[in-house]
């Protein structure tokens, strides 16, 4: 269900990253990738973007802040990593807050090929047209009990591999479907933390064809480092968490994966 060697194969490759992003989290991201082991550039002007699609490892596009010529470069850098058979992940950063984010994810996934959709339950949700009451970027409310539903779908429509992060992950290639019950409390309470994984997940598709495994050892490993980090702590506190985080995903080789993942197929 998991490989742990992809964490070492990740800093024996350094993949590059190219990721677009939203304003709120670019420096996060950048140090979470360099923790990890890969090469971020977080480049964003259309006039690069058909060069670094075909140069990056793997492609990161993130809705968070969007803009017309934010999109026109989505669309242009994801066009050209599909042309390199290049992998490209979408974190959908609350698709379904306005009309505007929503048109603009149809648009992605019409145009581009993803290999791998990661976001919050509402924002799955709002991508496989069931209803939810979301709130702004938040994963909102609903009927959590439909995320295996929720990840089958979106993944068999789009043909890629679905994580619905949460308190218990659910991801799914369309026909398995595998929850991972990790994490600390405090990962959500800092900016990011969602999208930093959504960049952890790029860097562990780039270097393995198998995409579910992929994406089910990166978001365990991953939480499995909040789990390192809240221990760290004198105080249970956001910002110094934060730190402790980026310094456990540099540790991500230490941890003992095999005893602390909390992994189960469900389908």
């Amino acid at each position: 269900m998991a490989n742990w060697q992809l964490i070492e194969e990740v800093r024996a490759r350094n993949p590059l990253v190219q990721v677009i992003t939203n304003i709120v989290v670019a420096n996060d991201l950048a140090n979470g990738l360099l923790a990890v082991g890969a090469s971020p550039i977080m480049a964003s002007a259309v006039e690069e973007m058909a060069e670094l699609g075909g140069l990056a490892d793997v492609v990161v596009i993130n809705i968070g802040t969007l803009n017309a010529e934010l999109v026109a470069s989505m669309l242009a850098v994801g066009k050209a990593a599909n042309a390199v058979g290049t992998p490209v992940v979408l974190d959908p950063v609350g698709v379904g807050a306005t009309a505007y984010r929503r048109e603009t994810v149809r648009r992605l996934l019409a145009e581009i090929q993803f290999a791998v959709i990661r976001g919050n339950i509402g924002e799955l949700a709002s991508i496989a047209g069931v209803d939810w009451n979301a709130r702004g970027v938040d994963a909102g409310s609903g009927d959590t009990t439909q995320a295996m539903d929720i990840a089958l779908k979106v993944a068999r429509e789009y043909k890629t591999v679905v994580a619905i992060s949460g308190a218990v992950d659910t991801i799914s290639d369309g026909e398995r479907v595998l929850t991972i019950e990790n994490g600390d409390p405090l990962l959500p309470q800092i900016t990011g933390s969602g999208c930093l994984l959504s960049c952890v997940i790029g860097a562990f598709v780039s270097v393995t064809d198998d995409y579910l495994t992929a994406v089910v050892t990166a978001s365990a490993s991953y939480a499995i480092a909040s789990e390192y980090a809240a221990k760290t702590l004198k105080r249970n506190l956001p910002a110094s968490f934060r730190i402790a985080f980026i310094d456990e995903l540099a540790l991500l080789h230490t941890h003992d994966h095999e005893k602390l993942a909390s992994i189960e197929e469900v389908r």
